[in-house]
């Protein structure tokens, strides 16, 4: 199989909310918007693309229509996590996880999205010198 592109699609409750959180706090636009259905576009990364479905519309196989949305993790990777953590508690988004430092060289925290979707925002630091020397590195 030769794919060209991976797309994301969640199921959501209210396909404008999802869509606005994405908008408003990870900077994707709106290539398409509808009732029913959205699809997102990062504009510094435009193979991104991330696409809502309203939960129980008939374009989605009947036996998946109904799912709840989880275990879905999206990450994202950003320069500075303790900045935009603190951006986005500006902007009167809870975090689920405050910001922390990962001895295998995260910093990261998480959000959840309208959908139910987990949000990490992560940066790469330095390991742990014990870290690594417990792993044998």
């Amino acid at each position: 199989m030769h794919v060209t592109k991976l797309g994301t699609a969640l199921l959501t409750d209210d396909v404008a909310a999802s869509t606005r959180f994405y908008a408003d706090h990870f900077g994707f636009q709106r290539v398409v918007e509808m009732d029913w259905y959205a699809s997102l576009q990062h504009p510094q990364h435009p193979d991104y693309h991330l696409d809502f479905v309203l939960r129980g519309h008939e374009a989605m196989p009947a036996d998946f229509r109904t799912q709840e949305t989880g275990g879905a993790l999206l990450g994202f990777l950003v320069e500075d996590a303790e900045a935009e953590e603190a951006a986005l508690r500006a902007q009167g988004v809870p975090i689920a996880v405050p910001v922390r430092d990962e001895p295998w060289g995260q910093r990261r925290f998480n959000v959840w999205a309208p959908e139910g979707t987990l949000i990490e925002v992560l940066q790469t630091i330095a390991p742990a010198p014990e870290w690594l020397t417990a792993q044998g590195l």
